[in-house]
C-alpha cells in the first residue's frame, strides 16, 4: 500500500488508496448462485444511507438510540478504563456520531476514523477536527476487513479500537472470532477493544425492530433491487419483490430476504439472473448474542473481558475487552 498524507491543524489523512475489486462480479455471482445471496455492504448507496439513518429514528428499532444513551450514561467509566492518552481506532467509522459521544470523556492522544469512501471520510473527519480544536485526527483511507497495516503508521499509545453499532453481528460466529482474532493481533499487550453487541431477546421484540410499521426497513431492504439494476445494467422491478425479515431463533439471528412476486429474468455480462415467483435473495443476517456468548466467543479469539454495560430492558450491550494475559 502506498500512503498519501495530508494534515492540517489538528486533522491529518491518509490515503491508502484501498481497492473496491471487481464489485460487479461479486454481486453478479451472489445472483446466479443457489440460494442467491448479496453482502449487506450493498444497501449502503446513497439512497440505502438515508434510509438506514432514517431506520434508526422509527419506534420500533431500539438498537441505535440504546446503543447511544449507554455510551452517554458510562463515557467516564469508559474514559477510565482507556486510560490516558490512548490511540482510539474507529474501523468502518461513517459519520462518527457515536464515536463524538466518547470523545470528550476519553480525550485521546489522537483519534483515528478509518473507511473505505474517502470523500465521506474526510467530510466527516474534518467536521469533527473543526468541532474538537484540542483532538488530533487523523483520518485513514484504508480497507480494513483486508489490512490493518495502516495500524503500524500511527503514534505509539495504547490502541483502543471503538467498533459500535453491532456491525459484528453481521458476521457469521466463525467469521466474528476471525475479526476479534486480527483485533487481538492490531493491539499490543496492553491494547482494548469497545464492541458493540446486539443482545438476544423476545422474538417479537426482534420481528417488530425489523418490519417497522412505517415500511422504512421494507424500503431499505428493496432498494437493493435499485443498486443491482444501477451496478449491473438490469431492469428488475422493485415492486415485484416483497421484503421478508424474521428472527431465526435456532441460529439466533435476524434473516433478511427479498422475495420474488413474480418471475423476472435479465441478463448481465453474459450470464441470465432468473428469479421464479417465490425465489428469495438473503440480504443480511445480524446476530443476536447472550452476554456470556458473546464473552466466550471474544474470549475464543484472544480477548479477555473486563466490562459490560447494558441498559435496563437487556436490550443492547457495550463491552470492554483486553488483550488476554
Amino acid at each position: 500500500m502506498t500512503s498519501d498524507p495530508r494534515s492540517a491543524g489538528n486533522y491529518r489523512f491518509t490515503d491508502y488508496h484501498p481497492s473496491a475489486g471487481d464489485g460487479r462480479a461479486e454481486l453478479l455471482a451472489g445472483l446466479v448462485a443457489s440460494p442467491k445471496t448479496i453482502s449487506p455492504k450493498w444497501f449502503y448507496d446513497e439512497a440505502g444511507s438515508q434510509l438506514f439513518d432514517a431506520i434508526t429514528r422509527t419506534q420500533e428499532y431500539y438498537p441505535t438510540r440504546t446503543e447511544k444513551q449507554l455510551l452517554i450514561n458510562h463515557a467516564a467509566g469508559i474514559a477510565d478504563l482507556c486510560g490516558p492518552d490512548c490511540v482510539l481506532i474507529e474501523p468502518g467509522s461513517g459519520s462518527c456520531e457515536k464515536a463524538r459521544l466518547l470523545l470528550p470523556a476519553i480525550r485521546p492522544k489522537v483519534f483515528v476514523p478509518v473507511d473505505i469512501s474517502a470523500d465521506f471520510l474526510q467530510q466527516s473527519a474534518r467536521s469533527l477536527a473543526q468541532d474538537m480544536p484540542w483532538l488530533s485526527v487523523h483520518a485513514v483511507c484504508a480497507d480494513f476487513n483486508r489490512s490493518w497495516d495502516f495500524t503500524k503508521a500511527l503514534p505509539p499509545g495504547r490502541r483502543v479500537i471503538f467498533y459500535p453499532g453491532s456491525t459484528i453481528g453481521n458476521l457469521e460466529p466463525e467469521a466474528a472470532c476471525g475479526f476479534l482474532k486480527q483485533v487481538r493481533d492490531v493491539l499490543e499487550p496492553e491494547g482494548a477493544a469497545i464492541i458493540g453487541v446486539d443482545l438476544h431477546k423476545s422474538t417479537p421484540r426482534l420481528n417488530a425492530a425489523y418490519n417497522d410499521t412505517d415500511g422504512v426497513t421494507e424500503a431499505f431492504n428493496r432498494n437493493l433491487i435499485q443498486r443491482v439494476n444501477h451496478e449491473l445494467s438490469v431492469s428488475f422491478d422493485p415492486q415485484q419483490f416483497a421484503h421478508r425479515a424474521f428472527y431465526n431463533e435456532d441460529l439466533r439471528r435476524i434473516e433478511m430476504h427479498l422475495e420474488a412476486l413474480t418471475a423476472q429474468s435479465q441478463s448481465s455480462e453474459g450470464q441470465t439472473i432468473t428469479f421464479e415467483s417465490g425465489d428469495t435473495l438473503h440480504t443480511e443476517n445480524s446476530y443476536k448474542y447472550a452476554e456470556e456468548d458473546f464473552i466466550a466467543l471474544a474470549r475464543q479469539a484472544g480477548l479477555q473481558h473486563q466490562h459490560t454495560w447494558i441498559d435496563a430492558e437487556q436490550l443492547f450491550s457495550v463491552h470492554f475487552l483486553r488483550v488476554a494475559s
